[in-house]
């Protein structure tokens, strides 16, 4: 019996060889999602520039009609 038991606990216990992967180089996912990031800002605060005329426009009107004068 203790021969079955010793031969479980090493079967349970096994671990296969650990195969060390070399370090990769370059950007990691995290770091191509802060460069989205950074990008997707520009991009909405270039829009909300070059379209600020457009926005305020739209929202006067929306006023305007809420207020019965369109």
């Amino acid at each position: 019996m203790n021969f079955l038991n010793e031969l479980v606990l090493r079967a349970l216990s096994f671990q296969a060889p650990r195969i060390e992967l070399p370090d990769e180089k370059g950007q990691t996912l995290a770091e191509y999602g802060l460069i989205m990031a950074v990008i997707a800002v520009a991009v909405v605060i270039t829009a909300g520039t070059l379209f600020r005329g457009a926005i305020i426009a739209a929202f006067n009107g929306a006023t305007n009609c809420l207020d019965g004068t369109c």
